[in-house]
């Protein structure tokens, strides 16, 4: 079913938040959808930088958007993590239901004008434009907490005001790629750019996030939480597990059967916890 509004808008104001799935093929995307499908909610499909190394934006397109248009439920696609503005236009073009611009490293006033540009033009072919204001760190390049910029809500109202994005994804502690441990949410930080900006929160790094903070997300403005770290590692530990049980089966599709089960009872469980 085709992304025909903006659900997650829709989602901030009603104490729900739509979940988006960093994909990495059809396989994965397959289980997310099914997934969604199951508790009849929509989500959303992100490419990051990962998977844009591996495949083209063009073919992540097509590929994803088909699966999409013959879902059941409203299924986005969704570029995630761009700091490059003709990757912002490519996937634009190649039909990508969303994208995001993440000039959280320029100078603010530069974030600003480039946000300003690649929001009028994604509205004019009907897609919708995330914006990222603070530094969210990576745990796996080494980055902690001493690397967190929270976002500035001074900073978030002019943004808010001036470049009339879709959503805006703060800094309020979140870590991308926690495994085994996880931050707190600065919710005095949240609320401060909730009263700022009116735009919907996106929330990056839920693999560092508690069950406790993620409940506590539902009723604020977040209306998007980004996964991937939880969906790439039971595929990967169920995989790794499946190939050291069977160490005469060589069909592919035999061997990620189990590990792509795996992943849609994990993208169901985080689909209807935060529906």
């Amino acid at each position: 079913m085709k992304w025909d509004q903006d659900y997650v808008k829709d989602a901030s104001s009603r104490n729900r938040i739509i979940a988006g799935f960093n994909v990495f093929g059809y396989e994965d995307a397959g289980a997310i959808i099914r997934a969604a499908e199951k508790a009849n909610v929509p989500v959303l499909l992100m490419i990051n930088r990962d998977a844009r190394r591996d495949l083209k934006l063009e073919h992540w397109g097509a590929l994803l958007i088909s699966m999409a248009n013959a879902s059941s439920v409203p299924v986005g696609v969704h570029l995630d993590h761009s700091s490059n503005a003709e990757t912002v236009r490519r996937a634009i073009n190649a039909g990508f239901t969303s994208v995001m611009f993440d000039g959280s490293k320029l100078p603010f006033e530069e974030n600003v004008k480039i946000s300003m540009e690649l929001t009028k033009e994604a509205h004019n072919k009907g897609v919708y434009l995330e914006t990222e204001l603070g530094a969210v760190p990576y745990s796996d390049m080494g980055q902690g907490n001493a690397n967190i910029v929270l976002t500035d809500p001074k900073e978030a109202a002019k943004m808010c005001e001036d470049v009339k994005m879709d959503w805006l994804a703060v800094s309020v502690g979140n870590i991308h790629r926690l495994v085994g441990k996880t931050v707190p949410i600065k919710f005095d930080v949240l609320e401060s750019v909730e009263k700022a900006c009116s735009a919907p929160l996106v929330i990056h790094g839920s693999s560092g996030i508690s069950r406790e903070d993620l409940l506590k997300l539902k009723p604020t403005r977040a209306g998007k939480l980004n996964m991937g770290t939880a969906i790439r590692k039971v595929i990967g530990d169920t995989l790794r597990a499946e190939i050291l049980a069977k160490p005469q089966e060589f069909d592919r599709q035999k061997l990620m059967q189990k590990p792509i089960e795996a992943a849609q009872e994990v993208a169901f469980d985080t689909i209807k916890f935060l529906s």
